[in-house]
C-alpha cells in the first residue's frame, strides 16, 4: 500500500514538473520572440524564422533542465517527447500571438 502511493506521488510530481517546465519555457520563448521581433510590424514578425529557432530552443534546452531536476528523461518515451514539444509550442503560439495583436512592446 505504502509503495503505490509512493509512486503515484512520484508520477504526479514528475508530471506536475514537466507540464510547468513546458509552459514556463513556451511562455518565455513567446517573450523573447517579441523581443527579437521588436518593431517590425506584425505580419512580419509572424513570420519571422528567427522566432521559431527561439521556440526548437526552448523545447530542446528543456531536457538538461529535466535532468537536473530529477527528472529521468532516458525514461521518456515519444509520446512524452510529443507533449513537451506541443506544450511549449502552444504556450509561445498563445503568448507571442496576443503580444504581436496588441503590438506590445517590452523594456528590454
Amino acid at each position: 500500500m505504502a509503495t503505490e502511493t509512493a509512486d503515484e506521488r512520484r508520477a504526479h510530481i514528475r508530471g506536475v514538473t514537466v507540464t510547468t517546465l513546458a509552459s514556463v519555457a513556451g511562455i518565455a520563448a513567446g517573450i523573447v520572440s517579441q523581443v527579437i521581433t521588436a518593431g517590425a510590424d506584425p505580419g512580419v514578425a509572424a513570420s519571422s524564422n528567427t522566432a521559431l529557432y527561439v521556440l526548437v530552443a526552448a523545447i530542446l534546452a528543456q531536457l538538461p533542465i529535466l535532468q537536473v531536476l530529477g527528472i529521468d528523461v532516458e525514461d521518456f518515451s515519444p509520446k512524452d517527447y510529443l507533449y513537451v514539444a506541443f506544450m511549449t509550442f502552444s504556450l509561445w503560439f498563445v503568448s507571442w500571438g496576443v503580444l504581436l495583436t496588441t503590438r506590445t512592446t517590452l523594456p528590454f
